[in-house]
């Protein structure tokens, strides 16, 4: 019996890790556990030193010494900060009113503001629940479907998984020993493309039934001139020129991919405001615009977020500034807007520091579990059977990928994206590596597969989130005065379900055209280096003259 314990430690300790999880533990602490009782075992039948426990503290300490986790917080306090401060109210608003008319107007406008919050917040929760609370009364006012509202809603919220600065790239980069910076730019597009197939998807239902995303009455659309039109044409003829002006500054500028996209952004949204100004200051000295009220109104709302993208990822992406660096910065930032809308108090700060504190602790305690663990893990060898178990499957790279993405959807149902990420990362990462699959591009797959985690009916938490401030009872809506039913929590999950399904899609795409992450390598040499000729020059050196021979 002690021989069969002592040769199947690895897999032995890891089934007792699932069954401690599944018997509802904290994962830290199941962590920790395991691998304490399995390292203490191991002792006493002899298979490690009596001393080897002593590494323990060194590698606590490394997770307490590392710099790139400092970005967590960071990130987290920016995100909670425009949460509270207003700036999600002010998009989905002003944005509502511009796509309002359009049927599904209200979920393109959610789904785009999904994204814009996710590229500035980078936290699920902040994200779904300010859209919840914002847009999911106005949605039920105008006749949507309760289950396309919700999952519309839910899904728009999780793209802060994927969309950089995600919480869990930095997390993911940090386990597979890469560049936050790589993770980031190599997730951009594929977060984009997410949203747009999540757009393609509310354009599908208000093609095929459209009395579940009925368009906003023409009496519910603000931002009017006094000619009763919307002005749309001077939003469009300034879009146009700010994408111009934008391209016209990066004309002759050697970057590419996510970098060029962020610097010509930043150019357009600098060019955009400063006209918005001066549209306002000359309406104020003389009374005439030259910009229409809703494209003064949409670039004065679109420009403080946009900025702050630039000041985070843009940063980042053309190096002069690391992921912590950067997170430091879109937090300083995130307090000036709020101070800037004079929506920040001490109250405010107050709560952001308690919830970013909460969760750093969160992570930190799943890590020094995760530690623990592993060290216990490596020393029985555990890595090498997982990497010859996961290597021997059939079919290569392709036969990996298929198996390590379905394992972690089933694992996604009962484990969120940190415990995923702590616990399964460090044991797919060297078998990937062993079958030449490129880290980063294995992240990003991974980061799209686990923001299903919180989609999964009946435990995803992007849906305990809507639960949580959707109408469970009957109530009357403050603007028509109507008695309007309540959302029911299987709503919600039915809603959730296709969603789940493109996300599934996504991952398909991401492994079969790898190119979407691959650019974060940049543009490779075209020059061929077996053709290079190394020639040196011969140099002709004067005689030595070493004197008469000594006697």
């Amino acid at each position: 019996m002690t021989a069969f314990i002592v040769a199947n430690m690895a897999p032995i300790m890891f089934a007792s890790l699932v069954v401690v999880l599944l018997l509802g533990y904290p994962a830290a602490f199941s962590l920790g556990a395991v691998g304490l009782f399995y390292a203490v075992i191991g002792v006493e039948l002899g298979q490690f030193h009596p001393d080897f426990l002593q590494a323990l503290p060194e590698r606590v300490y490394g997770v307490m010494n590392n710099d790139t986790l400092l970005a967590i917080p960071f990130f987290t306090f920016m995100g909670l900060v425009l949460e509270r401060s207003g700036m999600a109210e002010d998009l989905l608003d002003t944005i509502g009113q511009l796509f309002g008319t359009i049927r599904g107007g209200l979920a393109y406008a959610v789904i785009f503001v999904g994204a814009l919050l996710a590229a500035t917040t980078g936290v699920v929760a902040a994200s779904v629940i300010s859209m919840g609370l914002i847009s999911l009364p106005i949605m039920l006012r105008y006749g949507y479907d309760r289950r396309v509202a919700a999952g519309v809603i839910a899904a728009s919220g999780t793209l802060a998984q994927i969309i950089p600065p995600s919480l869990v790239l930095i997390v993911m980069a940090d386990q597979l020993g890469k560049s936050v910076g790589d993770m980031y730019e190599g997730a951009f597009i594929p977060g984009l493309v997410l949203a747009g197939l999540y757009a393609g998807y509310a354009f599908l239902v208000s093609m095929i039934f459209p009395k579940a995303t009925p368009g906003l009455p023409k009496e519910a659309i603000g931002f009017r001139e006094d000619s009763g039109d919307r002005g749309l044409r001077s939003l469009g003829v300034l879009f146009l020129a700010s994408c111009v002006f934008g391209w016209f500054m990066m004309r002759n500028s050697e970057t590419h991919g996510a970098d060029y996209v962020v610097l010509s952004m930043f150019y357009g949204i600098i060019f955009a405001f400063v006209v918005a100004v001066l549209n306002w200051v000359i309406d104020k000295l003389t009374g005439f615009r030259f910009l229409s009220k809703m494209a003064q109104q949409t670039t004065f709302v679109m420009v403080p977020p946009l900025f702050l993208i630039f000041l985070v990822l843009g940063t980042i992406f053309i190096g002069i500034a690391t992921p912590t660096e950067g997170g430091a910065m879109g937090a300083a930032g995130a307090l000036i807007l709020g101070a800037a809308k004079r929506r920040l108090s001490w109250d405010l700060i107050r709560q952001a520091t308690e919830s970013t504190a909460k969760l750093s602790a969160f992570v930190v305690f799943i890590l020094v579990g995760a530690r623990v663990f592993s060290l216990t893990f490596y020393g029985v060898n555990g890595h090498v059977w997982v990497e010859h178990l996961l290597t021997s499957l059939p079919g290569g790279q392709v036969g990996f990928l298929i198996f390590v993405n379905v394992f972690v959807f089933v694992l996604a149902f009962f484990l969120d994206f940190f415990e995923l990420a702590f616990i399964v990362i460090p044991l797919l990462g060297p078998a990937a590596e062993h079958l030449g699959i490129d880290l980063i591009w294995f992240g990003v797959i991974l980061g799209v597969n686990m923001q299903t985690s919180f989609m999964h009916p009946p435990f995803g938490f992007a849906l305990f989130y809507l639960r949580s401030v959707a109408p469970k009872d009957r109530y009357t809506d403050r603007v028509t005065g109507k008695r309007m039913d309540p959302v029911t929590t299987g709503q919600i999950y039915w809603g959730a379900v296709p969603f789940v399904v493109i996300q599934m899609i996504m991952v398909g795409l991401v492994i079969t055209f790898p190119s979407m992450v691959m650019h974060y390598k940049g543009v490779q040499s075209t020059i061929d280096p077996n053709t290079i000729k190394i020639e040196v020059p011969q140099i002709e050196l004067p005689p030595l003259d070493l004197g008469p021979p000594s006697k």
